[in-house]
């Protein structure tokens, strides 16, 4: 539930929470725009209509699981009634929506960059009491969410905001954007293996789609590689270098799209800047007018994964030296 004392101001300033347009207190109202059914395909008002879970957490203030248990315990009411059903379809733009006795109005968005370390867990709660990557972000004073994740043994870049929208954008696999990884594979790989790498190589989720693979450095026992995949699928990369009879020993996500840790410090964090929120909501965006691989067209994703792999190449010495151990 939402910290003590956190309030959920009024859309506008025309309304107390709980009274009507007269100042009268308003215990009834008319039913939920959309009650239980959804909105029909080419319906213009069932456009706006969403589950009221959904519409709590496209607000900002909590998750659609924390939501629901909110709607529950009959905590929300929609145009004066009490709704127990998260699944029941209302209208944000007409329905009236109180969490606890306050209007629901959308929170202001924060987006957060954070890097990672080893061991801690993408989750908000372990039973293990294990760190988690909240514990690191502790000052950031709102809800926000991890969007997609980081297993245990893996650090680097993770994008955090109470944004739903940019969320789904940026984890959807339809709009494919782009995330780099540096790997410090077991053995020293040949060009067969990377070329595999590159092709795709099959897992037992089926066959990967074509990687961006670049060889960083070889030492006498182990190769480092720049490894680029539009998916999502659960330690993909662990599971490609197991496909090419390797492991990984170590690896840094360095890029989500055009987003770089840069020069931020492991587990510390800092605010995207605007204009980095445009360039990702841009891409992912444009690929999901398209259907295709975000980053527009051939010349220019080749253009720009050409200027990627040249700042990788410049920030991977002295990213492996400086973390060769976290």
């Amino acid at each position: 539930m939402p910290p003590s004392g956190r309030e959920f101001p009024a859309r506008t300033g025309r309304f107390s929470p709980g009274r009507s347009k007269t100042g009268d207190r308003r215990e009834q109202g008319p039913p939920p725009t959309g009650a239980k059914s959804a909105p029909r395909s080419g319906d213009a008002e069932g456009a706006t209509r969403k589950t009221l879970d959904r519409v709590l957490s496209r607000a900002g203030v909590g998750s659609r699981t924390v939501a629901a248990e909110w709607i529950r315990e009959g905590r929300v009411r929609v145009n004066g009634r009490v709704v127990r059903d998260p699944d029941v379809w209302v209208d944000p733009e007409n329905d009236r929506v109180l969490l606890d006795g306050r209007v629901l109005r959308p929170r202001d968005r924060l987006y957060v960059l954070l890097y990672k370390p080893r061991g801690y867990l993408c989750t908000r709660e372990d039973p293990e009491k294990r760190p988690t990557i909240y514990d690191l972000v502790a000052d950031v004073k709102s809800w926000v969410f991890n969007v997609g994740r980081l297993d245990l043994d893996t650090s680097g870049l993770l994008i955090l905001t109470n944004d739903t929208d940019l969320g789904e954008l940026l984890t959807n696999p339809a709009y494919k954007v782009s995330k780099t990884y540096l790997v410090k594979s077991s053995t020293r790989l040949d060009d067969e293996q990377i070329q595999r790498l590159r092709d795709g190589v099959t897992l037992s989720d089926g066959v990967t789609q074509p990687a961006e693979v670049v060889r960083l450095r070889d030492s006498e026992k182990y190769t480092h590689l720049a490894i680029t995949i539009r998916e999502g699928r659960n330690r993909q990369v662990r599971r490609m270098l197991e496909a090419v009879d390797s492991k990984v020993l170590k690896l840094v996500r360095t890029h989500i799209g055009p987003i770089s840790i840069g020069k931020l410090q492991i587990g510390q964090h800092r605010p995207l800047s605007a204009e980095e929120v445009k360039t990702l909501k841009d891409l992912a965006e444009a690929a999901a007018g398209t259907g295709g691989v975000a980053g527009g067209s051939s010349s220019s994703k080749t253009s720009a994964a050409k200027q990627r792999m040249h700042q990788i190449r410049e920030e991977s010495s002295e990213r492996w030296s400086s973390h060769e151990d976290d």
